[in-house]
């Protein structure tokens, strides 16, 4: 890390802050915006796709942005993304009609995809194996300490309007002049004389980033619901318990590069499970609104723990040459994970209550890591 400019990590540092912001920002709008739209039918389910209908864009169009990422440049990709991410994201703002809302939010996915894959694929063109673990706890500590400042202005927000949460993605612009004046495209040499375990095979991985969003994404799609339509809370209530899941989500990113030295990837993923399956089954017993401040730090920080640990896991198996559009179908999987994760949990949440779905989700959560703790010892 000592060849790069200070100035060019705090713009790779904002850069991967917009992606973690794609959703946060709006996250305690949606049931004021269901209350806006009482007309429309299913509007409880279409609040929670404002949330997701980016990630299905992103799912879908990740792994061919990741062709022409390569293909044009990452700098003049990552330019002309943070300006529409400022134009589709805010469009909340004036928007009035549902359907056109949404068609926003797909335009907005495009955007995300494009600075998530840019954003992974340069931490692996500038920064070697070691440098990299380090980096991408700070970058991950950064983009949940901006998800912080995020979640809790847009719980301010929304409490005095749903749409002037929209407004907090107008920050793209200001960005645009540093991605021009401290970014360069990286000429990467092969890597054959690095020691790194180049895998063609990347299913395994890829699967693993989507069943940790999957669950992991439960968190801001039901615990806004459950603490404003249940427990009675404000907006900015259940924003400050998202933030200090971001809050947390710092502390385990920053957490794993030490970790790394002395587990491997499949152990690390397998302890960030345990954690988040136990602040699950923490939420299914809470009685009063107090008691999310101590589930929200374990889902936090097993979030961060994770997150790292897949991320570093996946460039760590990939060449050079082929770390972007590696990059896009990663960043595919984790996005299908987000859009899947409402609608895969929608009939469970409906039949179980959205707090029994939590301790049922956490118990489950826990089985599969103590099966898995077994199975690696058996092996």
């Amino acid at each position: 890390m000592k060849n790069i400019k200070k100035l060019t990590m705090l713009t790779l540092l904002l850069i991967a802050m917009t992606t973690s912001m794609s959703n946060v920002a709006i996250v305690t709008a949606l049931p004021h915006l269901k209350e806006y739209f009482t007309d429309i039918a299913n509007i409880e389910f279409y609040s929670r796709l404002m949330l997701t209908i980016p990630s299905l864009v992103i799912a879908i169009l990740a792994p061919f942005l990741g062709h022409l990422i390569f293909k044009y440049g990452k700098k003049r990709a990552v330019i002309i993304a943070l300006s529409a991410f400022s134009i589709t994201g805010s469009a909340g703002l004036y928007l009035q009609d549902i359907e056109m809302l949404l068609f926003s939010r797909a335009l907005f996915g495009v955007c995300v995809a494009t600075l998530m894959i840019v954003s992974t694929s340069l931490i692996g063109d500038y920064f070697k194996e070691q440098d990299r673990h380090k980096f991408m706890g700070y970058q991950s500590a950064f983009m949940a300490l901006g998800g912080v400042v995020f979640v809790i202005g847009g719980g301010v927000l929304s409490d005095i309007s749903w749409r002037y949460s929209f407004g907090i993605y107008l920050i793209g612009f200001l960005l645009v002049p540093l991605a021009i004046t401290q970014l360069k495209e990286v000429i990467v040499k092969d890597e054959k004389d690095e020691d790194i375990e180049i895998n063609s095979n990347m299913f395994y991985i890829y699967f693993l980033a989507f069943f940790y969003m999957l669950i992991f994404f439960i968190l801001p799609t039901q615990i806004p619901f459950l603490l404003i339509e249940t427990f009675k809370a404000s907006g900015s209530f259940a924003g400050t318990i998202i933030a200090i899941a971001f809050l947390c989500n710092a502390l385990g990113a920053i957490t794993f590069s030490k970790l790394k030295q002395k587990f491997s990837f499949s152990i690390i993923y397998i302890i960030g499970l345990a954690i988040i399956g136990i602040g699950f089954a923490g939420v299914g017993f809470v009685n009063h609104t107090y008691y999310f401040f101590l589930t929200s730090p374990l889902l936090g920080f097993g979030g961060g723990l994770m997150m790292t640990n897949i991320t570093a896991w996946m460039l760590s198996r990939t060449s050079a040459k082929k770390r972007v559009k590696t990059s896009g179908y990663f960043t595919s999987a984790i996005f299908l994970g987000q859009f899947s994760s409402p609608i895969i949990f929608h009939w469970p949440v409906d039949f179980l209550g959205v707090q029994h779905f939590f301790l049922a989700i956490g118990i489950s959560l826990l089985i599969i890591v103590f099966s898995s703790f077994i199975y690696i010892k058996i092996k």
